[in-house]
């Protein structure tokens, strides 16, 4: 990296190498110790770190004033140097100081020392950058997009821009809408993400494209998600499932590479049912170890009414016989409230006769009972044993509910470890994930996705049993991305869409010209979309997506630096044909006419 203009070399990049040359530098006072007698140390700051200038002038400097420093690079005496910067073996003497802007006192500090409310970092954020946890994050990114960029070209994948103002998308999240001023009363959407642009570029030919592409969601907002967010966006042609996630997979591979200069394993796989069952969710951390045990089989004769139902389903935590009687009966309401009939627990002990479970109902175990437990949990004394019975789906979640309880909680000794990535495709996606009043299916992902071919007679018998092309990528936890093989072939589209209860006029009337576009020679395709923000959130070891976006909305969607969104004068809503009026059922508020 190569200076230039008004400088010649970076803070961070001063060392023994210079010793002896004069150099330019410019950046921000980072700090000022004055020892008097003309003789005043400046830490000078720019994005790669810091170096100190001696000024043996007396100069009327403050923290943040802008300076051009030129002088010369000595070795600092021996017994000063600073291990804890680059540059603590070297400082520039002979300095001329030139002032090129001056600052008032930051209304937030930028030490990472000192704790500072959100609110107010982003209010202030054009200040909130210049410290280093942000400038990290936001460089990390760019070195992981710059990545990025460089793997999808390598595989021979077209960069192609879609509008953003653009046609409502079948994805289920609310849209903004723009107000057209030229054609008054009709709106634009802003697109939830390139869907529909990216499979008319497959009819079009493109054969491989991708795009680091801007997504809009009106949607409520919380650690891993913004209105605006950013995702790459891919799509191929004449491929299969398996193509796009080893696709996914190179990027995820080179980025390691390229930017931490370590490699990580092959991502292994897990089917939907495997993840629900094992860990109740389909977002599994793999960092957590411990996995959902089916106990069904060993209870068949159990007399124990808790333990009588259509589902067994527990977990063991090591050591968690220590955590109190109180959060455990936290812990059965938390999983009530979470839909079970209850949460059955049991300590784990032992006496001269060898293990024993200590829980409200173990006067009613009979042998059998404490049997099957040792032969389905393998516990030790100091465990907890926790069971919820109830049908599969509702037991297993309901455990992994109250498991991130006592994880978040830390009632038992599991220590997540940031640096510890675990990825993992999810496959085999339900194609609908219920059916409505009307008995219409009710598609789990857009309509366009490909439902598994085997699973293709049972759309109009059973969709409930119908798995999909679909597939996401998932890290600690965190859904990354998500993905499917589309539907290229017409009278697939027109099953779906008849078991989404949709006539062929209603589809056409919603997506006519993808569908008019796909009567010319669509070829098969496949595509994904992967969550930059997240990505970067994670692998900087942050918990929030707002501390990598450098202007980010608030929890409750306010840009608190502008203070947007804000009214906007009468003539302007004049222009678009719109007016407000008053909203009775909303305590006076405005509603839009148009």
């Amino acid at each position: 990296m190569n200076a230039t203009g008004l400088r010649d070399i970076y803070c961070g990049q001063v060392n023994a190498s210079n010793i002896g040359q004069k150099v330019n530098l410019c950046g921000w006072v980072s700090k000022i110790r004055d020892h008097g007698e003309h003789l005043v140390f400046v830490d000078l700051r720019d994005h790669t770190g810091i170096v100190q200038c001696v000024v043996e002038a007396k100069l009327n400097l403050k923290p943040e004033y802008v300076l051009r420093v030129t002088g010369t690079v000595f070795n600092r005496p021996e017994d000063t140097f600073n291990d804890r910067i680059a540059t603590g073996e070297v400082e520039i003497k002979n300095c001329e100081i030139q002032i090129l802007n001056t600052a008032e006192t930051l209304p937030i500090p930028i030490d990472p020392k000192i704790n500072v409310e959100e609110t107010q970092r982003l209010k202030y954020r054009f200040i909130d950058i210049r410290s280093d946890r942000m400038q990290y994050n936001l460089r990390l990114r760019h070195r992981i997009l710059e990545s990025i960029r460089h793997s999808m070209s390598a595989m021979g994948f077209l960069e192609v821009d879609t509008p953003l103002l653009w046609m409502p998308t079948p994805e289920g999240a609310r849209e903004f809408l723009v107000p057209s001023r030229l054609q008054k009363g009709q709106f634009y959407s802003l697109p939830q993400s390139p869907q529909i642009a990216k499979q008319l570029l497959m009819v079009a030919g493109i054969d491989r494209y991708f795009q680091i592409a801007k997504c809009l969601r009106d949607e409520d907002l919380r650690s891993d998600r913004q209105f605006e967010f950013t995702q790459l966006d891919l799509e191929a042609s004449f491929v299969k499932e398996n193509d796009i996630m080893d696709f996914v997979s190179k990027v995820i591979k080179s980025l390691y590479e390229d930017v931490f200069n370590t490699s990580i394993d092959d991502i292994p796989k897990m089917t939907w049912i495997e993840a629900m069952y094992l860990y109740g969710t389909d977002k599994p951390d793999l960092r957590i170890p411990v996995v959902i045990t089916d106990l069904s089989q060993l209870f068949e004769n159990t007399n124990v009414n808790a333990l009588k139902g259509q589902s067994i389903q527990g977990l063991i935590l090591k050591g968690g016989s220590l955590i109190s009687r109180a959060k455990l009966d936290e812990l059965v309401e938390i999983a009530k409230r979470g839909g079970a009939k209850g949460l059955l627990w049991l300590r784990v002990t032992e006496d001269t006769s060898g293990i024993v479970f200590d829980s409200p109902v173990s006067k009613f175990f009979q042998d059998e009972d404490r049997e099957s437990l040792k032969k389905g949990l393998d516990p030790e004394p100091g465990d907890l044993i926790l069971i919820v019975s109830d049908e599969k789906p509702l037991a297993c979640k309901v455990l992994n509910i109250v498991l991130s309880k006592v994880i978040s909680d830390n009632l038992i000794d599991i220590k997540l470890d940031q640096a510890d990535h675990r990825y993992v495709w999810i496959t085999d996606f339900p194609m609908f994930e219920s059916v409505d009043e009307s008995n219409n299916a009710v598609a789990a992902h857009h309509p366009f996705t490909m439902p598994n071919i085997e699973d293709l007679d049972l759309i109009t018998k059973d969709p409930l049993k119908v798995r999909s092309s679909a597939y996401d990528l998932v890290l600690n936890g965190w859904e990354l991305g998500s993905g499917s093989v589309r539907i290229h072939d017409r009278s697939i589209q027109e099953t779906v869409f008849k078991a989404l209860g949709l006539t062929i006029q209603e589809a056409y009337e919603r997506f006519g010209f993808m569908l008019e576009a796909f009567k010319y020679g669509a070829p098969p395709h496949a595509g994904f979309g992967l969550g930059i923000d997240r990505l970067v959130a994670i692998l900087a070891n942050e918990s929030s997506i707002r501390e990598v976006i450098a202007f980010p909305k608030s929890q409750s969607g306010i840009d608190l630096m502008t203070l947007s969104p804000s009214q906007v004068p009468a003539t302007s809503l004049k222009e678009l044909g719109i007016q407000l009026v008053k909203d009775s059922k909303n305590e006076g508020k405005n509603e839009v006419k148009q």
